[in-house]
């Protein structure tokens, strides 16, 4: 069932905190990818910029500040576990989009080709952001929900320590 059709004042306590949790790791692989994107849109940058004043850009040591930047960047959120989400099917797409754009060599690119990426690349992340909107706004009418269930009593926090609800 999609939780985008779902009204969380109907499910069990149970499946609240569980819809809720599966958008929370929904946002958090487009979060990874969006972070993703926002690096190569970077690379891209900084290679615009060496063609307009001739430094010389050394992808090896650039890129992991680039990169440090972008994927632990960003506002605070609250902690939580961390997988391994370079093979999300998000993440798969946006490796098959830099190849066919050719953003893993975009020094060799001409500028109209290099501009291509970036406009790709710019299209890919401005459809994350909407998706993440979304997200955002569905993980907040549940957590709005869960909210009102502990104020009202429906749920105690006694029994979400001890697991049961």
């Amino acid at each position: 069932m999609s939780t985008t059709t779902i009204d969380p004042s109907e499910l069990s306590l149970t499946d609240l905190r569980a819809q809720r949790a599966e958008l929370q790791r929904a946002d958090d692989a487009v979060s990874y990818v969006r972070r993703l994107v926002q690096a190569r849109l970077d690379m891209v940058l900084e290679e615009k910029k060496r063609r307009l004043t001739g430094e010389h850009l050394n992808v090896a040591e650039d890129l992991p500040a680039v990169l440090g930047r972008q994927l632990t960047g960003g506002p605070a959120r609250p902690p939580r576990p961390t997988e391994d989400l370079s093979e999300h099917p998000l993440a798969q797409q946006l490796d098959q989009l830099c190849s066919e754009l050719g953003a893993d060599r975009i020094g060799d690119l001409s500028d109209a080709d290099l501009d291509a990426v970036s406009v790709g690349l710019a299209k890919f992340e401005a459809a994350r952001s909407l998706e993440r909107q979304a997200l955002f706004t569905r993980l907040d009418a549940f957590s709005a929900d869960l909210v009102r269930r502990y104020r009202n009593g429906e749920a105690s926090i006694d029994g979400l320590l001890a697991g049961d609800g």
